[in-house]
């Protein structure tokens, strides 16, 4: 495995991410552990969950997964730089109890603790706002956060799904408050089918010190050879990567992409993530397999080396939308 620093922090992270949102809905917590372990040999260290996981009557099972693994001891706990997140709703039927979710200071001091609980652990390296709180003003949750990494309980702040104006609005706070380092990452949707990411939140990331982690790093499937196991197999695409292939032009594009990298001999699933590891200010990103087979695919993708050619290529079947203003303007 390859490190690198996550944005302008010391932490030293992997360059893949274990994402865990599979663990519990689709895979059993035998076959969960299985997969963190194979990921701690591999040299992965951020594991990336969030309180809502487990989705439904289940929300945070995951996080108990999670921690029922960290129980089994053999230092597992202090080899993982653990990521959770806050905001959602916990409740299972949907509605929520005033102040049981969003970012009021209240309800970071309420997550924490749960999330602690079932997690079996005594703190969270990267406690992450997993959309913004338009209620909630940033002095009040960087008063909530500075009690808890006094407290020892969160190391390091990050952002998920924020534009980059809000990236900037919480840093700018933090900055003002002083003593506060503020947010040190971003988790944000972006892949080479779905790069407006490149407009605003990353340049944002990067001015700030944020490292960059994406997440849907294949887009649903889409970018994972999805024509091709189709024919091949049989499999029918379903969400998102479905609704793209229902448009011509997108299959076409997808087919182009395909045709290219098969003519390359890459497999299409580690060339979507080797892209993203070439692209400025990617910390690394997320991988959520449901299997150990898929874990070994995206393992492979870090050693990747994608040519400028093959890059160039790429550009022209997906291509950015430009900096920002002049993506839009003059």
């Amino acid at each position: 495995m390859k490190y690198t620093q996550l944005g302008r922090t010391g932490l030293k992270v992997g360059r893949l991410v274990l994402g865990t949102m599979n663990f519990g809905p689709q895979t059993d917590e035998a076959d969960s552990h299985a997969i963190m372990d194979a990921a701690l040999d591999a040299g992965i260290n951020l594991f990336d969950t969030a309180n809502v996981y487990g989705w439904g009557e289940n929300k945070g099972r995951t996080e108990e997964i999670i921690g029922n693994w960290f129980a089994k001891g053999g230092g597992r706990r202090d080899k993982v730089v653990l990521a959770t997140k806050v905001y959602g709703n916990m409740g299972a039927d949907g509605e929520a109890w005033p102040n049981h979710d969003k970012l009021s200071a209240l309800n970071i001091r309420r997550a924490v603790e749960a999330s602690l609980k079932r997690l079996q652990t005594d703190h969270i390296d990267l406690y992450q706002f997993h959309h913004i709180d338009r209620s909630t003003s940033f002095d009040e949750i960087w008063q909530a956060v500075d009690v808890l990494v006094q407290q020892g309980k969160v190391l390091y702040a990050g952002s998920s799904n924020f534009p980059g104006y809000k990236i900037a609005q919480a840093n700018e706070t933090a900055a003002r408050r002083g003593g506060t380092i503020g947010l040190v990452s971003e988790q944000c949707l972006y892949n080479l089918a779905e790069r407006r990411a490149e407009m605003e939140v990353i340049p944002a990331a990067q001015e700030y010190g944020l490292g960059v982690i994406p997440w849907s790093p294949l887009q649903g499937g889409l970018l994972g050879g999805v024509i091709k196991k189709q024919v091949e197999g049989g499999r029918r695409a379903s969400g998102r990567a479905a609704e793209t292939l229902a448009d011509p032009a997108d299959r076409a594009r997808i087919q182009a992409y395909e045709d290219l990298l098969d003519k390359h001999g890459i497999e299409p699933g580690e060339a979507a993530l080797a892209w993203l590891l070439t692209r400025p200010g990617v910390t690394g990103p997320i991988v959520g397999p449901r299997t150990a087979g898929q874990l070994e695919s995206a393992l492979r993708a870090v050693e990747l080396e994608l040519g400028e050619e093959l890059l160039a290529s790429l550009d022209e079947i997906f291509p950015g939308p430009g900096p920002s203003p002049e993506a839009f303007a003059w």
